[in-house]
Parts: C-alpha cells; sequence; structure tokens
C-alpha cells in the first residue's frame, strides 16, 4: 500500500469467506479493491441495487460456472470497508438473495460504527497532540 492509498478493513467474517474463494476469483477481486484504494472503479465493478447512494458497491467475478461477490463500501471518507464476500446460490436469476441483503446492510452499520469510532479515536487524538505541543513550546528570547 502506497501513502497515498485508502486504508482498507474488512467488516465481520468477510476476509476469512474471501479467503475461501479459488485463486483467480481473489485475484480478480484483489485487483478491484486495490483500484477502489486509489479511488477508481474496476471494470468488475458496479452499485449494488437498493442502497441508492450509500456508496455500497459489488464485485462479481465468474469461475468454473460460478458467481462470486465481494460487497465494499466507500461512503465514508478516507477508508473502503470490505462488508461482504460470498457464492452466489441464489435460483431467482441476478438478484441477490435477501438473506445476503440483509448481512450486507447489518455489516454497512458495523462499519459505521467503526468509522465514527476511528473518527472520535483520531480526533481525540489530535487534541491531545495539538495540548501536547502548546505545553512543549517555550517562550521565544526577545529578539534585539
Amino acid at each position: 500500500m502506497s501513502p497515498t492509498d485508502t486504508p482498507l478493513e474488512f467488516v465481520g467474517s468477510s476476509k476469512d469467506d474471501l479467503s475461501e474463494f479459488p485463486v483467480p476469483v481473489k485475484v480478480c477481486i484483489g485487483f478491484a479493491l486495490r483500484a477502489a484504494q486509489k479511488g477508481k472503479k474496476h471494470p468488475d465493478a458496479r452499485p449494488l441495487k437498493g442502497f441508492h447512494g450509500a456508496g455500497v458497491v459489488e464485485i462479481v467475478s465468474d469461475f468454473d460456472g460460478d458467481t462470486f461477490r465481494a460487497v465494499y463500501t466507500i461512503k465514508l471518507k478516507g477508508m473502503v470497508y470490505v462488508l461482504h464476500a460470498f457464492q452466489k446460490k441464489s435460483k431467482s436469476g441476478i438478484q441477490t438473495p435477501k438473506t445476503e441483503i440483509d448481512l450486507i446492510k447489518s455489516r454497512l452499520k458495523d462499519a459505521m460504527a467503526l468509522y465514527e469510532e476511528a473518527m472520535e479515536g483520531s480526533n481525540e487524538k489530535a487534541s491531545k497532540h495539538k495540548e501536547q505541543r502548546q505545553r512543549i513550546r517555550r517562550p521565544r528570547p526577545a529578539k534585539r
């Protein structure tokens, strides 16, 4: 990761679930997540239906007759949160099963809570650092 990349964090079991995917799928999803970290959109990434304006994106990768998906959000400034990774087994065409959508919604809430916690922590850390700097400063001698 370069210093200009947006940090990436996995929510829930998404990292473990992703690690179970076939290698070509992991490579595809890895490239797509890397693009997201750089502020770009991979060709296999598209907005997930049902999350209007929420910045929730799904990556779809097909392998050996199976479809694999990873879902992430870019809604939270300065972070990419991977919300879910799963193999699609729906019999209803391309529609994402309701159980998967419900889990994604739940993890989006978790990601928002993690983000709020991180922002509060960084604000506290910044104010403590500023306070320490002010205590360390000594008056400069007057110029003559």
